[in-house]
């Protein structure tokens, strides 16, 4: 079968963020130094030298990018400057706008002034619907109970349809993804019992990032888990009990004392990202894409509105506690909408698959292998 070359395959991913590709002569060191690189899954080198060929079908099939966690170690030891870890990262967008049957994950990667126009619209079009429903069902002046301007009730069934259409769209494009990198042209072709007993390792990497807290620098991996969790938190919380989160103004400490601790995750962990990006403090936070920026302040955004929110309920501010809720409102549903499924967050549903289908791989390959040819040791790493 013929292979096709895309000679303008560095200059699309240069849209995505990578930068010095070009420099890499394959020396190797990149992937000597990593904790995660094997015979089996041996980046960032061959991505390197496969995005050089202009092999773009072969990088659309490979889960190579997202074994990577950037710790940097990579970039810090490559003698030509080429910066392995942001080409990683970069991959990982361009992988993401692939597996995306909609072509927005392009479009924002590609674009940042179509992803801020894109928030501001949904944020816009949020504000106009629930004021509209809030003036027509409640009064401004009431926060919870009968009369409330926003009801309880009426927005958990609202983020229950997004919810829906969230899960939906990741759905998709998770099988997209599982057809890219497994699916009958990769020659994997693994069994029904082989996918069975490796499925614990999703929720695995999900909740731990277990992978994360094996590289070298641990701190970037206590951040990222902090985000993550306190997030997730938040999320439950809003889902399933947002009758209680919102009832008041007394405070619920079976719930809203989780809440606090999310928030102060959230909003912690935000901003030492920021800091850490405007001071390049970080190997990792050296180089920052603009879909970076417009995911950590949409994020601060959302934290400090719900902080503001909540605050003004506590202290009796009914009329105030509204306005801020419809503000905090204009953050959450282009967060959930438009970066969970297209953007930087859907790396949370991403790199946990891409590890579970990664040990499938690995041992439908392995059980292909002769005895004698299975690798008696992982590769020998640089001290």
């Amino acid at each position: 079968m013929a292979i096709r070359v895309n000679p303008k395959l560095i200059d699309d991913l240069a849209k995505f963020g990578a930068e010095d590709v070009q420099k890499c002569y394959h020396c190797g060191s990149c992937s000597a130094v990593c904790e995660h690189s094997d015979d089996r899954f041996m980046f960032p080198r061959r991505p390197m030298r496969l995005l050089q060929m202009g092999l773009e079908q072969r990088l659309r099939t490979s889960l190579d990018p997202w074994l990577c966690y950037y710790c940097g170690q990579c970039s810090t030891q490559c003698p030509r400057g080429a910066e392995p870890g942001e080409t990683m990262m970069s991959l990982r967008r361009w992988l993401t706008s692939r597996y995306d049957f909609t072509g927005i994950s392009r479009l924002f990667y590609r674009s940042w002034r179509a992803e801020l126009a894109a928030i501001l619209l949904v944020a816009a079009a949020t504000a106009v619907g629930f004021t509209a429903y809030g003036l027509r069902h409640g009064e401004l002046g009431i926060y919870s109970g009968p009369g409330a301007f926003l009801d309880s009730a009426a927005v958990h069934r609202f983020d229950w349809a997004l919810a829906t259409l969230l899960v939906l769209l990741l759905a998709i494009n998770a099988g997209r993804m599982w057809w890219l990198t497994m699916g009958p042209r990769t020659g994997v072709r693994a069994g029904i019992a082989t996918y069975l007993r490796k499925l614990p390792l999703l929720p695995l990497h999900f909740f731990t990032q277990r992978r994360y807290a094996d590289c070298e620098r641990k701190r970037p991996w206590a951040i990222h888990l902090v985000l993550m969790l306190s997030y997730l938190t938040m999320l439950v919380l809003i889902m399933f009990f947002l009758h209680a989160m919102q009832a008041g103004p007394e405070i619920n400490w079976a719930v809203h004392g989780l809440g606090y601790l999310a928030s102060i995750g959230l909003v912690g962990a935000v901003l030492w990202s920021i800091r850490g990006r405007l001071r390049k403090t970080e190997v990792q936070l050296q180089h920052s894409h603009e879909s970076d920026w417009i995911f950590l302040i949409l994020l601060l955004v959302v934290a400090g509105t719900g902080v503001l929110q909540h605050a003004l309920h506590r202290a009796g501010a009914s009329e105030a506690a509204n306005v801020a809720y419809i503000v905090h409102l204009m953050g959450v549903v282009p967060m959930l909408l438009l970066e969970v499924p297209f953007s930087k967050w859907s790396h949370l549903a991403y790199r946990p698959l891409a590890m579970y289908l990664a040990e499938v791989q690995r041992e439908t390959l392995r059980a292909r292998e002769p005895a004698a040819a299975r690798p008696a040791q992982p590769l020998t790493r640089a001290a």
